[in-house]
């Protein structure tokens, strides 16, 4: 027998709770398994919460809520990189072996103005995902659009963190300055 699907707003609360109970992201192709709905209702009723200022993104490893910030410091800092596509699995390695979190991609596109996208990936795991789902996916990276310039905001608990990854970067020529 079936499972009953989980219908319109009733879904969209369960999907909330989910999201904010978890630490770690879930995939849309879960969420729907869950709910017994396709993939595409579950990208739709993302749509909808997001509207209503719920923090949820979508990174390569699924979908994730983003919490306020918790009592310890977090310090952000936003670098210039350039590489080729087939270096970016070592560029993003490099970051992590440092201890940060590589939080987005950014470019500054000739139409569409600037543009972002979420990366979120802290090991070298992560990253090795990320790559695996753009290289199955067919994807291009962002940066691609720019002839390999691009930003990258970056996270870590400590400043001397972010120095390490810069000086990491500037050594295997990939920062920007």
């Amino acid at each position: 027998m079936k499972e009953k699907k989980i219908l319109g707003e009733d879904r969209r609360i369960f999907l909330l709770n989910l999201l904010k109970n978890r630490n770690e992201p879930i995939t849309g192709g879960e969420l729907a398994s869950l709910t017994n709905v396709s993939r595409q209702v579950i990208v739709g009723d993302i749509t909808l919460l997001k509207a209503r200022n719920e923090p949820i993104i979508a990174t390569s490893q699924g979908y994730l809520y983003l919490r306020q910030s918790s009592p310890t410091t977090t310090f952000e800092r936003v670098i210039a990189c350039h590489h080729t596509p087939e270096r970016t699995e070592e560029e993003l390695n490099i970051l992590v072996d440092q201890g940060v979190k590589v939080k987005d991609v950014k470019i500054e596109h000739p139409v569409y103005g600037d543009l972002t996208a979420s990366i979120m990936v802290s090991n070298r795991n992560e990253v090795k995902q990320f790559i695996k789902k753009v290289e199955t996916t067919n994807a291009a990276f962002l940066s691609e659009l720019t002839g390999g310039y691009h930003l990258h905001t970056i996270l870590a608990s400590e400043k001397r963190m972010l120095v390490e990854a810069e000086n990491a970067l500037r050594k295997a020529n990939f920062l920007v300055e």
